[in-house]
C-alpha cells in the first residue's frame, strides 16, 4: 500500500500536466487520498511519538487449516472469518516507506493546506518511529503472518527514500543530511552494483531513492556538504540505467523482448518491468530538462532517446507486443487474461453468499471470470514468454497494487498527451533557497 501510494504521488508530481490533459488528475488524487487516509489510521498520526503501527489485516500462516485469507475464497464484502490484525512495534522498513508515501502525497495536495500539513505531520511522526534506535528490526522478522509472504530484506534503503521525500516535503535540512549520510549506502550496499540492488520493487527502493536525489543535484546543484554523496548517487543512477539496456547484457532478456529483472526468482515479472520503465523514462526526462543529450556507459555515449525507447519497448510488451500477442492489462485490447487470480472478479454477482470453501468452485472452474477487473496488470509470462491464463496459478494471473502503481507511473511518463517533459519545480516548493539572493543592481551611473 505505502509503496503504491509513493509511486502514484511521484508520477503526479512529475507529470501533473499529463494527468490533467487526459482528465485523470482528480481521479488519481482520489486514489492517493484513499491510500493515505488509510495509512493515517494505522498509527496515532496526531501524536509526535508512537510505539506501534498496525501493519497488516488478515493473512495466513503456512500450514494453517483454519479459515483465513489463503484457505477461503470469498468476495471481500462477504468475508466473515477471523482476520487478525498484526501490530508492529519495530519496523523502520515499513515506517520509512509509510513516511515516504505521506510526504510525497503532501506535495500532491499542496493546494489543500490543512490536509497537506496533516500528511507532513504523520510522515514526520512515523519516520521518527523508523529512526528510533530501539526499534531497528525488520518489521517482518519472526512474524509468521508476514515473513513468508512479504519479507523485508532491509531498511536502509527506506531511510534514504523516506528522508529524501521528507526533505522535499518540509525543506528541513536534517532530512537531506540523513539522505546523504555515507552510512546509508554503506549499509544498504547501494554502491556494490549488485543486480538485485538496481531493481526497484516494494522491497528495494535504492534505484528510485538515488534517482530522486540525483534530481536534487542536477536541478538545484546544492554543492557542499552534499555534493560528494549526490555525485555518487548520480553515478550509480547512470550505471543502473546502462544495466537496463540489452546491448550491455547485464540482465537476461527473453527471446520475445522482456528484460528479466528478477531472473533468480522468476515470479510475477511485470511489476519489476513497469517500475524500471518508469525510472528509465523519468531519467530521460531529467536529462532533457537540463539540456543534457544523454549519458556515458563506459566508452559508449547513449542518447536519452535510447532510454525512452527501452521504456517504450517494455510497456509495448506488456500491452500486447509479445509472442503471446496478449495484453497483460485486463480490458486492454481484444486478447487479455480472462482467469485473473482475484476473488471479486471470479465470483459472479448473483446475490448469493458463498462460504469460505464454497467459493472455491469459482476459483477452480475453467470458465472465464464473470467480472473483468479492468485495468489490472497481472503477474505476467515466464522466461520463455509463455503465459498460462489459469486462475489457480497466481504467478501468472495475480494482479497487485504495487505492480499496478508502477504501471500507471510508467504510462504517465511515456504518454505525449498533454505534452512532454516534467514539472521541474513543484517537488522543490518547500525547499528553501540554497544561496542568498543576489543584491540589487547598482543605480545607473550618472556623470
Amino acid at each position: 500500500m505505502s509503496f503504491a501510494m509513493t509511486m502514484l504521488s511521484w508520477s503526479v508530481i512529475e507529470y501533473e500536466h499529463k494527468y490533467r490533459s487526459i482528465g485523470e488528475y482528480d481521479h488519481i488524487r482520489d486514489l492517493i487520498k484513499w491510500g493515505t487516509d488509510y495509512l493515517l489510521l494505522t498509527f496515532n498520526s496526531s501524536a509526535t511519538k508512537i510505539d506501534k503501527i498496525y501493519s497488516q489485516v488478515g493473512g495466513s500462516q503456512n500450514g494453517s487449516t483454519i479459515p483465513d485469507d489463503h484457505n477461503c475464497w470469498m468476495r471481500p464484502e462477504d468475508m466473515d472469518y477471523n482476520r487478525p490484525v498484526q501490530t508492529t512495534t519495530a519496523g523502520p522498513d515499513l515506517a520509512g516507506e509509510m513516511a515516504a508515501a505521506l510526504a510525497a502525497a503532501s506535495i500532491v495536495f499542496r493546494d489543500n493546506d490543512a490536509y497537506s500539513k496533516k500528511l507532513v505531520k504523520g510522515a514526520e511522526t512515523v519516520f521518527a518511529f523508523a529512526r528510533d534506535p530501539s526499534r531497528r528490526r525488520r518489521y517482518s522478522e519472526g512474524n509468521l503472518f508476514i515473513e513468508p509472504y512479504y519479507n523485508s530484506t532491509g531498511y536502509f534503503d527506506e531511510y534514504m527514500w523516506g528522508s529524501a521525500w521528507l526533505y522535499y516535503a518540509t525543506g528541513n535540512n536534517s532530512y537531506i543530511s540523513l539522505a546523504t549520510n555515507p552510512g546509508l549506502p554503506k549499509n544498504s550496499k547501494a554502491f556494490y552494483m549488485l543486480l538485485g540492488q538496481s531493481v526497484l520493487s516494494w522491497d528495494n527502493k535504492l534505484p528510485a531513492a538515488m534517482l530522486l536525489l540525483t534530481r536534487y543535484r542536477i536541478f538545484l546543484n546544492p554543492g557542499y556538504p552534499y555534493e560528494d554523496m549526490l555525485k555518487m548517487y548520480h553515478n550509480v543512477t547512470i550505471l543502473n540505467m546502462c544495466s537496463y539496456l540489452e546491448q550491455f547484457k547485464v540482465f537476461n532478456w527473453t527471446s520475445g523482448g522482456m528484460i528479466e529483472l528478477q531472473y533468480w526468482k522468476p515470479q510475477q515479472p511485470l511489476q519489476y518491468v513497469a517500475n524500471t520503465a518508469f525510472l528509465a523514462s523519468l531519467f530521460a526526462d531529467y536529462l532533457n530538462a537540463t539540456g543534457v543529450p544523454g549519458m556515458n556507459c563506459g566508452p559508449y555515449f547513449i542518447p536519452s532517446d535510447v532510454l525512452r525507447s527501452f521504456a517504450t519497448s517494455q510497456m509495448d510488451y506488456i500491452l500486447g507486443n509479445n509472442p503471446m500477442k496478449m495484453s497483460y492489462v485486463v480490458g486492454y485490447g481484444s486478447k487479455f487474461p480472462r482467469h485473473v487470480h482475484h476473488r471479486g472478479a471470479s465470483i459472479p454477482h448473483n446475490g448469493k453468499k458463498y462460504s469460505c470453501t464454497g467459493g472455491f468452485q469459482w476459483r477452480n472452474t475453467p470458465n472465464p471470470n464473470p467480472n473483468n477487473i479492468t485495468g489490472a496488470m497481472v503477474g505476467g509470462p515466464d522466461r520463455l514468454d509463455q503465459f498460462k491464463d489459469v486462475r489457480t496459478n497466481h504467478n501468472y494471473t495475480e494482479p497487485t497494487m504495487a505492480g499496478n502503481a508502477g504501471l500507471v507511473a510508467a504510462l504517465a511518463s511515456l504518454t505525449t498527451t498533454g505534452g512532454t517533459g516534467i514539472d521541474k519545480n513543484t517537488i522543490f516548493s518547500a525547499v528553501p533557497p540554497l544561496y542568498p539572493p543576489s543584491p540589487p543592481p547598482p543605480a545607473p551611473w550618472k556623470p
